[in-house]
């Protein structure tokens, strides 16, 4: 042993002796770490360090495949300087979401003639520019594009509609009605739609004048993937039942994908869609790989059709319970193989709704049904169980933690506050009628109201022995979750019935619904536990009531350091804000965040809040939505300055509008020259133009931050 230490200390010596720089490394490894690099920041800055690291820039694997999406420090100049430098090379380009690109440098990308796939979603795009892309671009088989009003698609020239019916794949945005490119696309194996057509084009006319050119879209004989998400709308309802229209005409063979997500309403079902399901059940070696669909077209019948030939590694039933009609028991009976399926959205599928009044129509989940979907799908990465109630408490066998930590390889989680209680809630003291009655009525209108089962956290440093114990029995429930789902890298808990204040086409709303008794069971200790989750990148907290001093956000995020996006919302009293403290003691250990959402009635964001904020050094995106909230502008400028790398800070408060309008041309004429990405947007919650101004924010930060919603297996897993 002696001489096993003698030689390890020789070894240290020998190593603190010899400097190791970059160059010393391989080209494999070197290569490796060149590619977590912007490709901007990498060919142009990088490339310029020393002569190894501007000849490994040189390599084919990093110019071919160009990722500028979210690369908020990539202008104009640079991306023209790439695209210039990386003509010959690149094959795939991806420009998604870089809205404050000009068009003449979008112009640019004409110089890849080897382009294989092309991303312009959400760039400034017009009908000639498209067409001078095309007409370039003749190696092209997978296009995304936004398609605004003005389009037209007979300016695009004969080349650039050959290069469209070359196309295998299209993504296609569309911010009005209209077919876009898709006449053009004979070719096409995947489709994808994005239906975000505002409610003012449908008193325009717009759907209707579709329908007289309803023939020429092409019958899609060779489609493998159709999906569409819809905005809420009636315009873009109607026009998703003009693209299904084609269905009527033409069941394409071998559709292995259908992924509809309709919100709000649902329109009738189609006439041709029991045909194309039994079309993608009944093909000889075909699987079907994806399926979502709206929860009034899905029934037992068509759900069992698919299944009857194999299971999905995708299947979406969000809120498709109904009388006679449980999906997850359709799924585990129908004696098939479940271990292909990676994601499963059970959002609001239970078995019923509650016996006791939790919520109106809200459902109880089937937790005998989850168990057992556990030990048939032990390869699920994604899962979705929120919007429903579970209610048994801890100690009781088969715990729902306790079955969900058979799953090994889970990464994204979605569950009910309510699924975390320990026991059920305290009942009411009881005591004398008349007593309760005349007390009352003297302290009517003076009396706080009490707050029932609630228990008291104290954090680490001020736990006694008996504490610690009593600590460990309120993270028991959690710790077989934990333990058995080491890969855990997004979670979110959303208490059953959450709204938003935020909705997106609809005024916002002034009342809170009201929180599962379950839920204030669950409070500081229970966030203090999911600290545990070492590599958590993702977490949503919403609905909590049972947070008092939020101190088990503080251990939280001590624990899961490596916290990419926190959103937090409702947590505690809504009445006033008390878990502030907490939050500005928890901001500072968030070293790695980039999204923060932060969503409480009577939330005043002052010169300390802002401070704690300026911490993470990180961030790039903020939003800020409270009823009756109230800001400081001096507090958020500074924070701005700040914070170097915010290009997004959206703050939807009180205050007035002026107020508001003001503090927002600042910002943007402080910070917009030295962040071109930068979109500031700051509006009265309750102002009754809030819709109007949300429909001209960026689709990009509005969907994936800006706007709440569950975000856990709502779409289909990147191939």
């Amino acid at each position: 042993m002696d001489n096993q230490i003698e030689t390890a200390l020789c070894c240290l010596d020998s190593i603190s002796q010899t400097s190791v720089t970059i160059s010393d490394f391989s080209d494999e490894i070197l290569l490796n770490i060149l590619r977590f690099i912007p490709s901007h920041d990498l060919m142009l800055n990088v490339s310029q360090v020393c002569r190894k690291l501007r000849t490994l820039c040189l390599d084919k694997s990093l110019r071919a495949h160009v990722h500028l999406q979210k690369e908020y420090t990539a202008n104009d100049d640079a991306v023209k300087q790439l695209l210039k430098k990386l003509s010959s090379d690149i094959q795939t380009l991806n420009l998604s979401s870089c809205y404050w690109l000009a068009g003449s440098t979008v112009d640019q990308v004409t110089r890849c003639k080897a382009l294989v796939s092309l991303d312009l979603s959400g760039c400034q795009l017009t009908s000639v520019r498209l067409s001078h892309l095309l007409t370039s671009l003749r190696s092209l088989r997978s296009l995304a594009l936004d398609v605004g009003p003005g389009f037209d698609l007979h300016q695009l020239s004969a080349e650039g509609k050959s290069a469209l019916a070359r196309l295998q794949e299209l993504k296609q945005t569309l911010l009005t009605p209209s077919y876009g490119v898709v006449p053009c696309c004979s070719a096409l194996r995947r489709l994808h739609l994005y239906l975000e057509a505002s409610e003012g084009c449908r008193e325009a006319g717009g759907c209707t004048q579709l329908m007289v050119g309803q023939s020429s879209v092409p019958h899609y004989q060779n489609l493998r993937w159709f999906s569409a998400r819809l905005a809420p709308g009636e315009v873009n309802r109607t026009l998703l039942a003009l693209y299904l229209a084609v269905f009527s005409m033409r069941v394409p063979e071998g559709l292995t994908g259908l992924v509809l997500s309709v919100p709000g309403p649902v329109p009738p079902r189609p006439v041709a869609m029991t045909a194309l399901m039994e079309s993608m059940a009944s093909t000889v070696g075909n699987t079907v790989s994806a399926l979502q669909l709206p929860h009034t077209w899905l029934d037992g019948a068509i759900l069992g059709l698919v299944l009857a030939h194999g299971c999905p590694s995708y299947l979406n039933v969000s809120r498709c319970s109904s009388p006679g009609f449980n999906p997850l028991h359709v799924l585990l009976s129908a004696g098939r193989d479940l271990t292909p399926l990676k994601s499963l959205n059970l959002r609001g599928c239970g078995r019923g709704p509650l016996a006791e009044s939790c919520g109106k129509g809200e459902e109880e989940m089937d937790a005998e049904s989850v168990k057992a979907l556990t030990e048939c799908c032990p390869h699920l990465i994604c899962l979705n169980l929120s919007a429903t109630h579970y209610h048994l408490p801890a100690g009781e066998d088969g715990h729902l933690c306790g079955a969900l930590g058979r799953l090994a390889a889970l990464c994204s989680l979605a569950l009910p506050v309510c699924a975390l209680a320990q026991s059920p809630p305290a009942p009411v003291n009881s005591q004398d009628p008349h007593t309760d009655l005349f007390s009352r009525s003297l302290l009517l209108g003076l009396k706080k109201s009490s707050r029932i089962g609630v228990p008291t956290y104290r954090p680490t440093t001020e736990v006694t022995v008996d504490q610690g114990e009593e600590r460990q029995d309120r993270s028991l429930c959690i710790q077989p979750l934990l333990q058995g789902c080491p890969y855990l890298v997004e979670l979110e808990l959303i208490g059953a019935g959450f709204s938003s204040a935020m909705p997106r086409n609809e005024p916002a709303i002034r009342k809170d619904p009201a929180a599962c008794p379950w839920s204030y069971n669950v409070g500081d200790g229970e966030l203090a536990a999911l600290g545990g989750i070492k590599y958590l990148r993702k977490l949503t907290l919403a609905h909590l009531p049972g947070v008092l001093k939020g101190t088990g956000l503080i251990e939280l995020v001590q624990g899961c350091k490596d916290l990419r996006l926190l959103s937090l919302a409702n947590l505690g009293s809504l009445k006033t804000m008390n878990y502030t403290q907490a939050l500005l003691e928890a901001l500072p250990y968030c070293t790695q965040l980039r999204d923060f959402r932060l969503e409480q009635p009577y939330c005043n964001t002052n010169v300390a809040f802002f401070e704690a904020l300026s911490q993470c050094h990180q961030l790039q995106r903020l939003c800020l939505v409270s009823r009756h909230g109230t800001f400081q502008p001096a507090a958020v400028a500074a924070f701005m300055q700040s914070c170097t790398e915010v290009i997004m800070c959206h703050m939807f408060m009180g205050g007035t509008l002026v107020a508001c309008k003001t503090l927002q041309k600042n910002l943007l004429d402080s910070f917009a020259i030295s962040r071109p990405a930068l979109n500031v947007v700051i509006y009265p919650l309750l102002h009754e133009d809030l819709a109007h101004v949300i429909r001209g924010m960026p689709l990009c930060h509005l969907d994936e931050i800006t706007l709440f919603k569950s975000r856990v297996a709502e779409d289909p897993m990147k191939q």
